[in-house]
């Protein structure tokens, strides 16, 4: 036991780490099943087709679309794994910190809901604003995670600030306004020709319309970013300012040339990473320090074996 311990201390950054990528990744294997048209690959849940749990030949559900819907509810299980193996990394670490295991818990939580809403979704038969809400947590998820990682650094205390108060104030905003435009993109999608399955009933809404809405609300946020800029020059900021004109730059390219499937994909790739890189722009803004002192290594958990 005590070497299973003494594993899963010494590995918790790798963990968190871990499920930074798999909230987002999960994302964008979840897009995939979109524009394969995949959505309804598996037409049952908790089963893929009635009567068994794994694909198997059916007259009315092609194999390709049976997979690819079933590896997307199959990885599910592995962001669980990793989720429970950092609550487990959490509870081992001696002093066990609270903000640390609060997050491990958030994380583990938060794949049993989604699993439930991803099964809504399906017995819904993929309505828009189901996707809509299992993406947005997604991206909740992978915020949250990074938060997870940064609390692996710091200590349990209050928050204090590093820069201007009102720095702080315009990333709230930010945040904001990044979860409208995070929205507004699965609105796109949904009015678009990647719903989920070819029978899936589109938003009733002109897709042109709402890839406007959704360009405004980039724009808002770019105005935003700027704003910040005069607070604040870090890495972590300039890291932002790249993703997001990547970001948007896709966007234009994906308008321009019809929506092609893959970069469906990478764009979803695209707004997990912009998630990130803001969520890290909050987390190098302030600091928390250690209400005990912590062990200098890795060894704290056998103290106690």
């Amino acid at each position: 036991m005590s070497k299973l311990t003494a594993f899963l201390v010494s590995w918790q950054r790798v963990f968190a780490i871990a499920v930074v990528i798999a909230q987002a990744g999960i994302a964008v294997t979840g897009s995939i099943v979109r524009v394969t048209g995949s959505g309804l690959g598996c037409p049952t849940w908790p089963e893929c087709v009635e009567g068994s749990v794994v694909p198997v030949q059916h007259p009315e559900v092609a194999a390709l679309h049976q997979w690819v819907e079933f590896g997307n509810r199959t990885l599910t299980g592995v962001v669980g794994v990793i989720a429970g193996l950092c609550v487990l990394a959490a509870w081992f670490t001696l002093p066990r910190r609270k903000r640390v295991l609060k997050l491990s818990l958030v994380q583990l939580v938060g794949v049993a809901v989604q699993a439930v809403v991803g099964g809504i979704t399906v017995l819904t038969g993929l309505a828009w604003y189901t996707v809509s809400i299992h993406f947005m947590i997604s991206m909740a998820l992978v915020w949250m995670a990074v938060l997870l990682v940064s609390s692996l650094s710091e200590g349990d205390g209050p928050a204090r600030l590093l820069v201007p108060a009102p720095l702080m104030k315009l990333q709230v905003v930010m945040a904001a306004v990044l979860s409208a435009l995070l929205l507004a993109g699965t609105w796109v999608t949904a009015a678009g020709p990647h719903a989920g399955d070819a029978s899936t009933p589109r938003l009733g809404i002109e897709v042109a319309t709402l890839a406007q809405i959704h360009a405004d609300l980039l724009f808002l946020f770019l105005g935003l970013l700027i704003a910040v800029g005069f607070f604040t020059r870090t890495r972590a900021y300039w890291t932002l300012v790249g993703v997001v004109l990547a970001q948007g730059a896709l966007g234009m390219v994906q308008y321009w040339t019809g929506v092609p499937e893959v970069l469906v994909s990478i764009h979803v790739l695209g707004a997990g990473a912009v998630v990130v890189a803001t969520a890290a722009l909050w987390t190098s803004s302030r600091e928390r320090t250690h209400e005990v002192e912590l062990p200098a290594s890795g060894d704290q958990a056998l103290s106690k074996a």
